[in-house]
């Protein structure tokens, strides 16, 4: 991933960043310059005339010192802003290609540190270190100049000094920092990752007696952020020392070069204060190159991590020309209909989320329009892999699955997946009302779909006991309402999202029997005129559909009808 790519939206304002930088860091350079010949002129009382240039330099020096650092300002941080905003944009759209199978090695509270503090450490590259750089380099070679041509002792001073700090200094700081200021990014991932487990495993910590030996391992991963953050902190005071140490050297060695040479006769008197004060402008400028360097070690360490998730291989890939969906595809209206024509078929299917670790082997059976069959089998078995893969999910690696006789290979995984839904255990309420979790499914519907929805859920009775209706907050994951309101909201969702196929996988899982017995009748119920997958464990599902999937042995390793004859093994 070329992510110099994303800097092309902003990449207008950027120069113009650069531009005003570098024209009010010269402000700064003449103001300083021209203030010190001016006051060293006005001491012998020369003829206000011949005062009015510098005069009038000064205070164009003061003010397009004010005006352009605010331009920079304000072009640099519009610019950084939206090159954020792609960023994060770009990072997001990559996770979601790469959830859920592709996320395995990588734990919640890490990935959003990842999509936040190391995005943002990435935008760092940008106002943090690119504008400071560039405005450091050019400023203090320019001033270098200005200084030699007065006179080149104190040129050649100065020059070693920029040297020192805008080279030596972040050399030396890199040697002291580079192992803490690299696991930076790392220990906050750790940080956020073993914050969010906390939080989430709390019920289950407490039960177990396990809260203090949690809370000793995030307090150990603490420490360690605190003491790398400690040492880069006491990197950037040992850098601000050697700055204001070659600030004063600067100027010294200025000095005694330029009384020398007013003593001399080869420098003008006036010209003395413009030698030794100009270093004090340059440095403050120059003072920010080690501070920058600094900024791009963190980022460099940001943008390790955000490549790691670049090159994690996606599980689904989309291919380069994808096939158009099946005609029938966009409503089904044929197979709803009662067409004989099959919608989606496995062949010889096996599938495997970490490689050589195979979870299902030559599974192959047909779903039918309008089927509604129940894939049985204990746990670990792969039935969750096999809704996964007709979600488009993870990718077969070997045998295939079509969709009206097209391998789903060839469809874009979001084409798939308008055709084919999930509804799963663990389907996930947002924090806020019942209404807004239930137009995820269909962000335009209207009130009567919302409330045909819930009737087909078993959900309206409810519904409008509620004090506050479809206004209801359902607490984060939908903690505020019962699981099996909570599994019923899911479905209402899913039904509002019309998909012409459903995969229902363990709806019923952690329910006592008689509210799993009521949930299952009442989802393939719900469902009438779909063609429906549901996996589960249960083995008295035979009654809720027309056909049953053995999983063989409980291996994963092909499967058996136990009724109809749309599965072959």
């Amino acid at each position: 991933m070329n992510w110099l790519l994303l800097l092309r939206p902003a990449a207008g304002r950027l120069f113009v960043a650069l531009v005003a930088g570098i024209a009010a860091a010269g402000c700064a350079v003449g103001l300083m310059a021209t203030s010190a010949w001016l006051i060293s002129r006005a001491a012998l009382h020369p003829p206000v005339l011949h005062l009015m240039v510098a005069i009038v330099a000064v205070r164009a020096f003061g003010i397009g010192r004010g005006v352009l650092r605010y331009v920079e300002r304000v072009t640099g941080h519009d610019g950084a802003l939206r090159v954020l905003g792609e960023l994060r944009v770009h990072v997001y759209r990559r996770l979601e290609r790469l959830a859920p199978a592709g996320l395995a090695g990588f734990r919640r509270g890490d990935l959003a540190a990842r999509l936040v503090d190391d995005v943002e450490s990435i935008v760092d590259l940008v106002v943090r270190v690119a504008l400071p750089l560039a405005v450091a380099a050019v400023t203090g070679l320019a001033s270098v100049l200005l200084i030699w041509a007065l006179l080149p002792s104190a040129g050649l001073a100065l020059a070693v000094a920029v040297f020192v700090v805008g080279v030596g200094v972040p050399v030396l700081q890199a040697a002291l920092v580079r192992r803490s200021d690299a696991r930076l990014a790392p220990l906050r991932g750790s940080l956020a990752a073993g914050t969010v487990d906390l939080v989430q495993g709390l019920p289950d910590l407490i039960a177990y007696g396990a809260v203090d030996a949690a809370l000793a391992a995030l307090d150990r991963t603490d420490r360690e952020l605190l003491a790398a953050t400690r040492r880069s902190s006491g990197a950037t005071g040992v850098s601000a020392a050697v700055t204001a140490l070659c600030t004063g050297l600067a100027v010294l060695a200025a000095l005694v070069a330029g009384a020398l040479a007013v003593r001399g006769g080869t420098l003008d008197g006036e010209l003395l204060a413009v030698v030794v004060l100009t270093p004090l402008a340059v440095f403050e400028i120059v003072g920010a190159v080690p501070v920058a360097a600094q900024n791009l070690g963190a980022a460099r360490a940001a943008l390790g991590r955000l490549a790691e998730v670049a090159r994690t291989p996606e599980p689904a890939p989309d291919p380069r020309f994808p096939a158009e969906l099946p005609t029938a595809a966009p409503g089904l209206v044929g197979s709803v209909l009662g067409s004989e024509a099959p919608v989606v078929r496995v062949e010889g299917v096996a599938a495997e989320w970490v490689s050589g670790r195979p979870v299902i082997e030559d599974v192959s059976f047909v779903l039918a329009a309008g089927a509604r069959v129940a894939l049985v089998g204990p746990s670990g078995s792969g039935k969750s892999t096999i809704a996964a893969l007709l979600v488009r999910w993870l990718d077969p690696s070997a045998g295939r699955i079509t969709l009206g006789g097209v391998d789903l290979r060839e469809l874009r995984g979001d084409d798939v997946r308008r055709v084919v839904g999930y509804l799963g255990d663990d389907a996930y309420l947002f924090d806020n009302t019942i209404e807004a979790n239930l137009r995820i499914g269909k962000p335009d519907a209207t009130g009567d779909e919302l409330a045909e929805v819930l009737r087909r859920a078993r959900l309206d009775g409810w519904v409008r006991g509620l004090p506050d209706g479809l206004a209801t907050q359902v607490g984060e994951h939908g903690v505020a309402v019962s699981g099996g309101q909570r599994r019923r909201i899911a479905l209402a969702r899913a039904l509002l999202a019309d998909f012409p196929v459903l995969v229902l996988d363990e709806p019923t899982e952690h329910l006592d029997e008689e509210t799993a017995v009521g949930l299952l009748r009442d989802l393939m119920a719900a469902t009438r005129g779909r063609t429906v997958l549901l996996v589960t464990h249960r083995t008295d599902a035979r009654e809720f559909v027309d056909e049953v999937l053995m999983l063989k042995g409980g291996d994963g390793h092909g499967v058996d009808a136990l009724t109809g004859a749309a599965a072959v093994s």
